[in-house]
């Protein structure tokens, strides 16, 4: 499955690294990925899709929430993946 979560983080220097880096050490692949200003200029929000089934997903989840920098995680919307030729 296909999803997409939207992550608010501290507009810090290396917040971004931090969370890329524990989906990599994880072993999830980060599909697309998009970061925007918020009102806050102290907070920026991440959105990124990546590939996994349900248990996966629960924990890189978790793990995520668990990080310094992140303020809130919400896991958007699934959807089936798509084997384009």
């Amino acid at each position: 499955m296909k999803h997409t979560l939207s992550i608010l983080l501290q507009n810090e220097v290396g917040a971004l690294v931090r969370v890329a880096g524990l989906f990599s050490a994880r072993g999830h692949n980060i599909d697309s990925l998009h970061v925007a200003a918020t009102r806050d200029p102290a907070v920026s929000r991440l959105t990124l899709t990546v590939h996994g089934d349900a248990a996966r997903l629960t924990q890189i989840l978790n793990q995520t929430r668990k990080l310094v920098d992140v303020l809130q995680v919400e896991h958007c919307s699934e959807s089936p993946e798509s084997h384009a030729a």
